[in-house]
């Protein structure tokens, strides 16, 4: 065999591969992320960031990438399809296209930490093996897409510090799949929907919701350990139900308007309920005697409220609380002197009461109490 004959044929070889490397993405996949960059305003593109290496004359999943799509994407093990996109968080404004759910075996979207506006795009909801889907700390508005639902396999979905407005969609609990949602710091208004049955963080707080807690939302949330709801306009009782929920851990009702709270026993003293913030509601009655039956409660928060009567010595007797704030309530009474023995290790504030003999030489008693007049008030005239 000649040497020319195998020069050629090392020619023919090359042209093949750089073929076959130029073709390696699906032709829909590279129309995606060609739409995706368009829609960013260049000005926002720096030339250190992500996007500024993506240029399609060259293949977005080739390998290796020294200079081209050197981040911002994942690809499949053979180079022909998009699985991931995580942009860096630079500054990038602009629109989301919504091409991008030509990129069907995408797992991940994650578009954080920028200024991306306008509407969430319905198509999204084209993505099916969708499992991460994060627009956190952006600036998209309107409604929440009610398409979104149909992504079965999403487990994560955060959408917090945004200007969303509108309802929760009626079918939030068809997310099957879902882990974590995040809404947090929003424009959204209504009542809450059914939950998704799977779900193990909830977080909506700093938005605009409304109505009661209802059981019927948390139905079947055996595995639900963090609920924030705090700053929206929730109202009514809480029931004891709420803290009975198999697996919960934390939860932060502050900011609210809620009006009565109910605390039942936990069953056989089981509860893995840790902390639980409802300061800063409107909470009228007395400090429920049941919470010091919750075996690992560690902080627990009901300042500013409207609570009277005496902080039950229970309290002071339960060894995991380490942190107490009842400051601002109308308590009164002597509060119990195992809160300022030696051997006491809990810090807060019982400040901005009406109780007696509260030492000034502890931090829990600081800055001072209500006015006498203030709190005989409170009480009817009578002394406190």
């Amino acid at each position: 065999m000649s040497n020319l004959f195998l020069l050629l044929l090392l020619l023919l070889l090359l042209l093949h591969l750089s073929v076959h490397v130029q073709s390696a993405t699906l032709p829909s996949d590279i129309i995606a992320l060609q739409a995706l960059k368009s829609s960013i305003k260049p000005s926002t593109i720096p030339s250190f960031s992500c996007l500024a290496s993506w240029n399609f004359s060259t293949d977005p999943c080739a390998r290796p990438r020294r200079t081209h799509f050197v981040c911002g994407l994942t690809c499949t093990a053979d180079s022909t399809r998009v699985t991931s996109l995580t942009l860096d968080p630079v500054g990038y404004s602009g629109t989301l296209s919504p091409l991008v759910s030509k990129l069907t075996q995408l797992t991940t979207l994650d578009l954080s930490d920028n200024f991306f506006y306008g509407p969430i795009p319905s198509s999204l909801a084209s993505l099916p093996n969708l499992q991460s889907l994060i627009l956190r700390s952006n600036s998209f508005s309107g409604s929440l897409p009610p398409s979104i639902t149909n992504l079965k396999s999403l487990q994560i979905l955060d959408f917090s510090r945004n200007s969303l407005s509108g309802y929760l969609p009626n079918t939030t609990n068809s997310l099957s799949s879902l882990r974590r949602l995040d809404l947090s710091f929003n424009k959204l208004t209504g009542s809450l929907p059914k939950l998704p049955s799977n779900l193990i963080e909830l977080a909506i707080k700093g938005n605009s919701l409304s109505g009661y807690l209802l059981q019927s939302s948390f139905n079947g949330l055996t595995q639900l350990e963090v609920v924030e709801l705090s700053a929206n306009s929730f109202t009514g009782t809480l029931h004891g139900w709420f803290f009975l929920l198999p697996s919960i851990q934390q939860v932060n009702l502050a900011n609210n308007s809620f009006t009565r709270v109910e605390i039942w026993k936990p069953g056989g003293g089981v509860s893995d309920l840790v902390a639980l913030d409802l300061s800063f509601n409107r909470i009228e009655g007395y400090l429920p005697l049941n919470f010091s039956v919750y075996p690992v409660l560690s902080a627990l928060s009901l300042r500013y409220n409207r609570l009277r009567g005496a902080i039950p010595w229970e309290y002071s007797k339960k060894e995991t609380l380490k942190r107490l704030f009842l400051d601002g309530n109308f308590l009164n009474g002597k509060p119990p002197d195992g809160f300022f023995s030696g051997k006491s290790s809990v810090s807060g504030s019982f400040a901005d009461n009406c109780l007696q003999s509260c030492p000034t030489s502890s931090q829990l008693c600081w800055p001072s109490q209500k006015a006498t007049s203030l709190c005989r008030q409170a009480y009817g005239g009578k002394p406190s």
